[in-house]
């Protein structure tokens, strides 16, 4: 292997450390966003809340675009990513009603 080749491999190797630290805080973050959002629906299923709240959705979405933004991430893979989160959010609720 040439210098520039070991030198590629070693940089290489040091981003994807630094990916799996960031994919293990991503985990992390999704199971304590997770906790709060089962709290959140046991609450409204106690109080006969309904499961889903559209406008907060729609609120949310528009700050993360714009965090995203901020973030030089494709503000439609943030929107994609939340919406799909909010799914999986309203999914458990709708099971803490039954």
């Amino acid at each position: 292997m040439t210098d520039d080749a070991t030198r590629a491999a070693e940089i290489l190797a040091e981003h994807r450390e630094s990916i799996d630290r960031l994919d293990a805080i991503l985990i992390y973050t999704l199971g304590e966003r997770f906790k709060h959002t089962q709290a959140v629906g046991k609450l409204k299923a106690e109080h006969g809340l309904p499961p889903s709240d559209p406008a907060r959705e729609e609120a949310q979405i528009a700050r993360l675009e714009d965090l995203a933004r901020r973030a030089d991430l494709n503000p439609e893979f943030a929107k994609k990513f939340l919406t799909f989160v909010i799914q999986e959010v309203i999914r458990h609720h709708i099971e803490h009603q039954k």
